[in-house]
C-alpha cells in the first residue's frame, strides 16, 4: 500500500506546456481571479524557505482551540444530482460484544451482478452530472495541452549498453530505449503502447541483465498488481518463450551470469478471484532461462510465516543474494543472505532481529553496509561483517538532524539522500563517512533516482519540484561538477508562480509544515479556491512533486497545498510512529490543523477549501470529512481504505495491520471504530459536495471500500450537496493507468471543484 508508486503511493503526474504571454494566462482565469490579481505579474518563482525555520524557535502558534472559522454553509449553484436508490440489507457483525450494522456488505462482491448494476447506475448519474459542468471541456483541453511534452528517465548502464525510458508527450506509457552511450538517441527496445489498443496493459517492472544482453519485464492488465514476466533479447528484439505467471510485488534480480533471475510468486488464485484473492505465503523462486515455470527452483519460503514478503538484491560483485524479509508493509524487517558461489543456496542470517528497519546498501567483500533506524530513528549507516552477524556494527554515517532516506555506493563514495523539512538534499561522503560535498539541486524539490554503479565516476540524478518538470542532472564525482544532462523539454514560464513552505502548529503543539503553490502576489483575502492534499502513513515522505493536474488548478487561480503529516517518513521513524496504530488520530488532527492554518491566514475560506488524497490518503480524507464536514467546501477521497473494521479481509489488506491494527483485537477495534470513515458517517448531517473515486479492478484497495462509503454517505446526506461515486472502468489502484484516463480523471476532479466554487 505504500505506494511504491505512488507512486502510489500514487502519484505520478508529469507534464506541462508553454503559456504564451501574460494575456494568455489571464484569459484562462476566472473573473474572480482576474479581479484579485489584476493583470500585472511579477518576475520569478520558487521560494525555498519560509518565515519560520524548523529549527529552534516557535512555530506559528495561535490558539487553535480559541480560534473559530466562519463555518456558515454555502450551497453552490450546481446541476441537480439525485443518486440512484441502493439496496440495504440486515447484515450485522458483533465485535467484542458490540453490534455493527453493515447494510452494504453485498457491495464487497465486486464481480457480482448486483454490484455491477450498482456501478453502472452510479456511473451513469455521475457521468451525466460531470459532463454537464461548463468548465470540463476547457479544463480537459488544457490538461492535454500541458501534458504533451517529452520526458525521460536517467540512463542506466548494464554491460556496455545504456537503458532509459522516454514518453514523447501523450503516449499512454513510456517507451524503453537502449543505446551504446548515455548521450545516444538510442533505439526502441520495448514499447508498452503496442501491448493493448486502449493502453490498459502496462509494463509494471523491468530489469536488464547484468551484461545488458537481456531484459526481463512484467506486464499488468487493467491496473492489477498481478504481473506476468517475459524476457526480451536486447540485440535482436526477440521475445524468448519464458513466461512467468502469478507474480506480485516483485522485481527481477538477475544472477550475473545472465542465466536466470529471482522473483516472488504466489499460488494461482481460484477462478473468478483474480482481483479479490488474498495473497499470502509467497515463494522466492529462481527461474533458469529456457525452462518452464513449474521447473523453477524454490529458493526460500516460510509457510509458518504466511505474512512475510520477500524482496531480493544481487550484490554488485555478483556473489551474494540479499533477502529483505518483512511481515506485510511493516518497517521492521529481517535481512539474510545466500552465497551464490555455492552450489547449495542456503539462507544465512544477516540481521534477523526484527525490531528495526534494515536496508542493504552494498558491500566490500564480506563487509556489508546497511541503512538502519536501530537506535537511530532518523537513520544511520552501519557496516557489519557478514561472517559475524551478531557482532556490534561499525557506524559509518551517524544519525544526524535530518532523516537519512537513502544511501547508494558510486565511484568509491556514499551518495546520501537526506530529507530536510520534507525536501531532498544529496550529499557525497567518503567510504570512511567523511562529508565531502553537497550536490546542488535546481530548487526546493525531490530526487526521483540516483543512478550510478560503484565503479562509475559519473552519476545521474532525476529531479523535480512543484514548478519544475522532471529533468536529469549529471554529476562528476572527481570534479564535483553538476550539469544539466536532459533538461525538461517543457516550455512554460513559471515566473508568475511561487512555492513557499510554511510552518504551523498542530492541535497538540507539534510543528508541521505545508507546501503552498500559487500565483505570485496573491492577495490574502480568503477567496481563493484551495486543494489541500495529504497522505500521512506508511513512512512515505510527501516531498515536492511535479503534477500537470495540480499546475492546471494553480494556473486557473487556485492554491495547491500539500501537507506534511505525522505517519509519513519526512522526519524519521519516530515521526512515522507518531501517526500509526493508536496514534492515527494525530494524522487527522494534523490535516485539520493545516486546513485551519490556511483559513486563519486568509489563503482561503472553509467554503472554498477542498481536501483530497489517495489510498491511505483517501482514508485520511474520509476520516477528516466525517469528523469535520463543516470545515470544508468539498472532498475527493480516491481509492481509499474506508472500512477499517474489514479492510484486512480483502486482497493485500492484511499486510497493513502493522500500520492500522485490526478489529480482531479488542483494543485495536476501539481505535479503528473511533475513526473508521464508513462507521462514522452520521445520519442527518450535512456533508459538503463529495466525489468518491475508485477503479473497478483495484486489487490493492478493494473498490468495495468506496462503493460502501459512497452509498452510506448518499443515504445519510441531509444537505443539498451532491455525493458522487466515480468508478474508472478497466483501471486499478493507479499504477500503469494510461494518460488518457489520467486526463479524464483530472478533468472531472477540477470541473467538479470549479462548479462547487462557483467558477
Amino acid at each position: 500500500m505504500s505506494d511504491e508508486q505512488a507512486r502510489s503511493v500514487r502519484s505520478c503526474d508529469i507534464g506541462l506546456l508553454a503559456v504564451r504571454g501574460r494575456r494568455s494566462i489571464v484569459a484562462r482565469m476566472s473573473v474572480m481571479t482576474r479581479r484579485a490579481l489584476g493583470v500585472t505579474f511579477c518576475a520569478i518563482a520558487t521560494v525555498g524557505c519560509s518565515t519560520l525555520d524548523w529549527g529552534p524557535g516557535p512555530a506559528e502558534q495561535p490558539s487553535v482551540r480559541r480560534w473559530q472559522p466562519d463555518l456558515t454553509p454555502v450551497v453552490p449553484a450546481l446541476p441537480p444530482f439525485e443518486p440512484p436508490p441502493v439496496e440495504r440489507d440486515a447484515t450485522v457483525d458483533t465485535y467484542h460484544g458490540v453490534d455493527i450494522a453493515d447494510p452494504y456488505r453485498w457491495l464487497e462482491d465486486q464481480d457480482g451482478e448486483r454490484t455491477r448494476r450498482f456501478v453502472q447506475q452510479q456511473n451513469e448519474r455521475s457521468r451525466a452530472f460531470l459532463d454537464a459542468l461548463p468548465q470540463r471541456t476547457a479544463i480537459r483541453d488544457r490538461l492535454a495541452e500541458l501534458w504533451n511534452f517529452p520526458r525521460t528517465t536517467a540512463p542506466e548502464r548494464h554491460g556496455d549498453r545504456w537503458f532509459w525510458t522516454r514518453n514523447d508527450g501523450l503516449q499512454n506509457h513510456a517507451v524503453w530505449f537502449v543505446g551504446d552511450t548515455p548521450d545516444a538517441a538510442g533505439r526502441t527496445l520495448l514499447d508498452p503502447n503496442t501491448l493493448s489498443s486502449d493502453g490498459t496493459v502496462a509494463v509494471s517492472g523491468a530489469r536488464p541483465s547484468h551484461d545488458g544482453r537481456l531484459l526481463a519485464y512484467a506486464t499488468s492488465a487493467r491496473g492489477s498488481d498481478w504481473q506476468q514476466w517475459h524476457v526480451l533479447e536486447v540485440d535482436t528484439g526477440r521475445l524468448l518463450p519464458d513466461t512467468l505467471h502469478w507474480a506480485k510485488f516483485t522485481q527481477a534480480a538477475w544472477t550475473h551470469d545472465g542465466k536466470g533471475f529471482f522473483y516472488q510468486r504466489y499460488p494461482a488464485p481460484a477462478d473468478g478471484e483474480v482481483y479479490e484473492a488474498q495473497t499470502r505465503s509467497p515463494q522466492l523462486c529462481y527461474h533458469l532461462l529456457g525452462t518452464t515455470q513449474d521447473q523453477d527452483r524454490v529458493v526460500y519460503e516460510r509457510p509458518d510465516e504466511p505474512s512475510w514478503l520477500f524482496r531480493t538484491t544481487v550484490s554488485d560483485d555478483g556473489r551474494f543474494l540479499v533477502l529483505d524479509l518483512r511481515a506485510g508493509t511493516s518497517r521492521q524487517n529481517r535481512l539474510a543472505w545466500i552465497d551464490l558461489a555455492e552450489a547449495r543456496w542456503s539462507v544465512q542470517p544477516l540481521r534477523m532481529l526484527g525490531d528495526a528497519s534494515w536496508q542493504f546498501v552494498g558491500n566490500d567483500g564480506d563487509t556489508f553496509w546497511l541503512l538502519t533506524d536501530q537506535r537511530a530513528p532518523r537513520g544511520a549507516l552501519h557496516a557489519i561483517d557478514r561472517r559475524q552477524p551478531g557482532a556490534e556494527p561499525i557506524v559509518v554515517l551517524a544519525e544526524g538532524p535530518h532523516a537519512l532516506q537513502n544511501v547508494q555506493v558510486c565511484g568509491g563514495r556514499f551518495l546520501a539522500t537526506y530529507l530536510v523539512d520534507a525536501a531532498h538534499e544529496l550529499v557525497v561522503h567518503g567510504l570512511d563517512g567523511q562529508r565531502l560535498h553537497t550536490i546542488a539541486l535546481p530548487a526546493l524539490g525531490s530526487i526521483g533516482a540516483v543512478v550510478g554503479r560503484p565503479q562509475d565516476q559519473q552519476l545521474f540524478v532525476t529531479f523535480q519540484s512543484f514548478l519544475h518538470a522532471p529533468s536529469v542532472l549529471r554529476h562528476d564525482l572527481a570534479t564535483a561538477a553538476t550539469t544539466m544532462f536532459r533538461p525538461s523539454e517543457l516550455a512554460f514560464d513559471s515566473s508568475q508562480l511561487v512555492t513557499e513552505r510554511r510552518f504551523f502548529a498542530s492541535r497538540d503543539g507539534t510543528r508541521l509544515c505545508v507546501f503552498l503553490t500559487h500565483h505570485k502576489d496573491l492577495p490574502l483575502d480568503g477567496t481563493h479556491p484551495t486543494y489541500l492534499y495529504g497522505y500521512g502513513g506508511f513512512a512515505q515522505a510527501m516531498t515536492p512533486r511535479f503534477s500537470v493536474p495540480n499546475l492546471v488548478f494553480v494556473e486557473r487561480g487556485g492554491i495547491y497545498a500539500q501537507a506534511v503529516l505525522r505517519g509519513g517518513g519526512e522526519y524519521g521513524e519516530a515521526w512515522h510512529r507518531a501517526g500509526m496504530l493508536e496514534n492515527k488520530q494525530n494524522v487527522f488532527d494534523d490535516f485539520t490543523a493545516a486546513a485551519d492554518f490556511l483559513v486563519r491566514n486568509r489563503f482561503t475560506s472553509p467554503q472554498r477549501l477542498a481536501i483530497g488524497g489517495g489510498s491511505n490518503g483517501g482514508l485520511l480524507v474520509g476520516a477528516v470529512l466525517t469528523q469535520h464536514p463543516e470545515r470544508f467546501g468539498a472532498a475527493i477521497p480516491e481509492v481509499g481504505v474506508l472500512d477499517m473494521l474489514r479492510y484486512h479481509t480483502f486482497t493485500i489488506g492484511w499486510a497493513w495491520a502493522s500500520e492500522y491494527g485490526t478489529s480482531a483485537d479488542p483494543q485495536q477495534f476501539a481505535w479503528l471504530r473511533a475513526w473508521s470513515p464508513l462507521h462514522n458517517i452520521g445520519t442527518g448531517r450535512r456533508y459538503p459536495p463529495t466525489m468518491v473515486m475508485t477503479g473497478d479492478h483495484d486489487d490493492r484497495v478493494l473498490p468495495g471500500h468506496s462503493y460502501k462509503f459512497a452509498a452510506a454517505l448518499q443515504a445519510a446526506q441531509a444537505g443539498p450537496a451532491p455525493i458522487l461515486l466515480r468508478v474508472e472502468t478497466s483501471a486499478g489502484h493507479g499504477a500503469g493507468k494510461p494518460i488518457g484516463k489520467l486526463i479524464d480523471e483530472a478533468a472531472d476532479r477540477w470541473a467538479f471543484l470549479a462548479a462547487v466554487f462557483g467558477e
